[in-house]
């Protein structure tokens, strides 16, 4: 349910207008924070709302609007439990329907029909044997993520190769964590559902994933104790044997990981022992979108590519990457005109690792 409460707290200053990452793209009143409130507020006053798709569904969720509001109101929690309104009278996008389908029959919103745990081929061993050969109990596991999965298994697999020297095991069946699915108002029950009853018959403690979106769900939605490969790295950053990079990055804070959930200083922690860190024209709390999220990429590829481009041009000149600590950061601004120059923190980690 929308809380009507955070639509009348809203006093239409426009605080949010100023650094909507969709309006800075499209212009128009009805596709910034405040145009979406008014929108919002007459959404539940009608039983249609279908003319209010489009508005909502540009909406990264970036949370930027919730950070800069005078008057401590959440746009972006607003915009997705407005979401489901829309979709409980059966008012989605194609997009909508096409990506629950795909996580429905393959368990991931890519749809691929590999191995989830098919990256596990790159450190050495068979992947269908390997996961059964895993620790049954575990006090911590690493969740991996549709993205890293199937989009960047190297990522998945050099993460991994950290982590399991620390005794981190795996979920034998892990499926999409629900992120795609709860952004946009959909249901996520059956994913979750899941994925939950492999981590209560493991006994996990604490999970690790490497994906922002992954990151808030697991923490926010599901309840649990989670901690960001950033984290880990930063509390065990002694223990790995690396030596030191002679160049300049620079790091992008993922809006799920940073903004939302204040996880700012461990990834800045472990790039400055590794080479010099120059900052983004913008970082930290104030740090631009890169676009992607809010399954803005999956229903609006030209405005999440466009917003991305935007988010580059915020880069040092003199940083030969851009660090970041989410794949879809990374896949987004790489499309955008990265050019692989965006690159995941582990894969600096990666590069500092003596052999």
């Amino acid at each position: 349910m929308v809380d009507v409460d955070q639509i009348r707290r809203c006093v239409r200053c426009g605080a949010c207008r100023a650094v909507c990452p969709s309006f800075e793209v499209l212009g128009w009143e009805s596709f910034n924070t405040r145009g979406r409130m008014i929108l919002i507020g007459k959404i539940l006053d009608d039983s249609d709302g279908s003319w209010a798709l489009e508005s909502l569904g540009t909406c990264t969720t970036c949370a930027l609007c919730s950070q800069m509001c005078p008057a401590g109101v959440t746009p972006s929690k607003v915009v997705e439990d407005a979401r489901r309104v829309l979709a409980s009278r059966n008012i989605t996008g194609a997009w909508q329907i096409e990506l629950r389908d795909r996580i429905s029959s393959t368990g991931n919103s890519l749809g691929e029909a590999g191995r989830r745990h098919g990256w596990l081929s790159m450190l050495g061993t068979d992947a269908s044997s390997d996961v059964k050969a895993l620790d049954v109990k575990a006090d911590q596991v690493y969740f991996a993520g549709c993205m890293a999965s199937y989009r960047y298994p190297e990522t998945a697999a050099k993460t991994f190769g950290i982590l399991r020297k620390f005794g981190v095991s795996l979920l034998p069946s892990e499926r999409c964590c629900g992120s795609p699915l709860l952004r946009t108002g959909l249901d996520a029950s059956e994913c979750m559902e899941e994925n939950l009853r492999q981590i209560d018959e493991m006994d996990v403690d604490v999970v690790i994933t490497g994906c922002a979106g992954c990151y808030t769900t697991l923490k926010n939605d599901y309840g649990l104790k989670v901690m960001s490969v950033a984290e880990f790295l930063a509390a065990r950053i002694s223990e790995l044997e690396i030596g030191p990079l002679d160049f300049t990055v620079t790091y992008h804070d993922p809006c799920h990981l940073g903004r939302v959930n204040g996880i700012f200083d461990q990834p800045r922690k472990v790039i400055r022992e590794i080479c010099e860190l120059e900052e983004m024209r913008s970082s930290r709390e104030l740090a631009r979108c890169c676009g992607g999220g809010g399954g803005v990429r999956a229903g609006y590829r030209e405005i999440s590519l466009e917003i991305a481009r935007r988010r580059l041009a915020d880069a040092p000149p003199e940083a030969r990457y851009i660090v970041t600590a989410c794949p879809m950061c990374v896949r987004n601004l790489n499309e955008a005109g990265g050019h692989g120059r965006v690159i995941d923190l582990v894969d600096l980690v990666a590069m500092a690792c003596r052999k």
